[in-house]
């Protein structure tokens, strides 16, 4: 099993001058240790207006400074917004290829299309036409790093013969990957060949009847791309400590401050119709998480914190649930950066071996 270090880049207030950008370099510490003890990939998100939740407007920004930081990880969007109003699809194509070329064929493309109307209303997106935006962009990606010149004709995009430079370094493509929330999602998934980034916190339980859903999906996998990138990969929050009372002092009111941040972006969503394509990803967010104990995500396998061996037997849990790799968010809240720091350090060197 493989583990993704992955990142919301929270900064929680009280804010103060200089916060970011002490923030920023703190992350880019941790991908460098990441780096170091064995991590396989390194992860986080494209969101816009969440504030506290999120302040990671513009990933491929950081993912260059975190290229030539390291030299074994992975570098991967998740998930790249695909609706043209945050993201024209030749312009994806075209950051993604760049950053592979720089981080000698590293870059992992993860796409998706948002779930947030603070998001959607801000870039004036219409969460009726998403899913259909989503799919016409990511299937034509792709075809951006393989064909020359490119052309497409499409329900929201019409290109004429271009030459979309410069090509990606890894052959044919780099891995394309998929935010799901829904069982259909990782069907659709699965069919279209895509890795499955599982962003919600159901626990190993609920990730077992997700991987059977996709696993039968990629049986009849038609690739929007080269190949089928067979990989499930499921969010856990972590905190690693020599004793387990120690960790969860530290990071259970962190963790479920993040609980009920992420439960108020859907606030907006009260009171206005709910697309079907929507309404199963809203609802997932109150049944996941609205009400729950800090005991409960951490019986349900959503929370693993502890020493080495209390979150070991965690992540195996996930890796008979068929799960290939666990999305470790470390970084929440105000934990302090020594303590993920210190987290990271003793993860790498009595996790990750268990597992390799």
């Amino acid at each position: 099993m493989k583990f993704g270090l992955m990142y919301e880049i929270q900064v929680r207030e009280p804010h103060y001058e200089g916060i970011e950008q002490e923030r920023y370099k703190q992350v880019m510490a941790q991908a460098e240790l990441a780096d170091q003890v064995g991590f396989d990939h390194f992860w986080t998100v494209e969101h816009h207006f969440l504030r506290e939740f999120s302040h990671c407007p513009a990933p491929e920004v950081l993912y260059g400074a975190i290229s030539q930081r390291t030299k074994q990880i992975r570098i991967g969007h998740a998930v790249a917004l695909l609706p043209g109003q945050y993201n024209h699809p030749v312009r994806v194509a075209e950051r993604a290829a760049v950053l592979d070329i720089v981080s000698d064929g590293r870059m992992d493309l993860g796409t998706g299309r948002s779930t947030t109307l603070i998001e959607m209303d801000g870039f004036q997106v219409d969460p009726e036409e998403t899913k259909a935006q989503w799919e016409e962009a990511v299937r034509m990606i792709p075809r951006m790093w393989t064909e020359d010149p490119f052309s497409h004709e499409g329900r929201f995009y019409r290109i004429p013969p271009r030459s979309v430079i410069p090509k990606p370094v890894q052959k044919p493509h780099p891995p394309l990957w998929v935010a799901c929330s829904q069982p259909d999602s990782f069907r659709q998934a699965g069919e279209m060949g895509l890795g499955a980034l599982c962003f919600s916190l159901g626990g190993y339980e609920q990730m077992a009847e997700r991987a059977g859903i996709y696993r039968e999906g990629i049986k009849h996998a038609k690739p929007v791309g080269k190949f089928v990138n067979d990989q499930l990969a499921a969010l856990c929050m972590i905190h690693c400590a020599e004793n387990d009372d120690a960790a969860r002092q530290a990071a259970a009111p962190e963790a479920m401050w993040f609980i009920g941040k992420a439960e108020s972006l859907y606030a907006p969503w009260q009171g206005r119709k709910i697309p079907e394509s929507y309404k199963f990803a809203v609802g997932a967010v109150q049944q996941e998480r609205v009400g729950k104990s800090f005991g409960e995500f951490v019986e349900s396998g959503a929370f693993a914190m502890g020493t080495p061996d209390t979150i070991i037997k965690v992540l195996k849990k996930y890796q008979e649930s068929g799960v290939d790799q666990v999305l470790c968010f470390m970084q929440m809240g105000n934990l302090p950066h020594a303590r993920i720091m210190d987290s990271l350090s003793l993860f790498g060197r009595k996790v990750i071996p268990y597992f390799k």
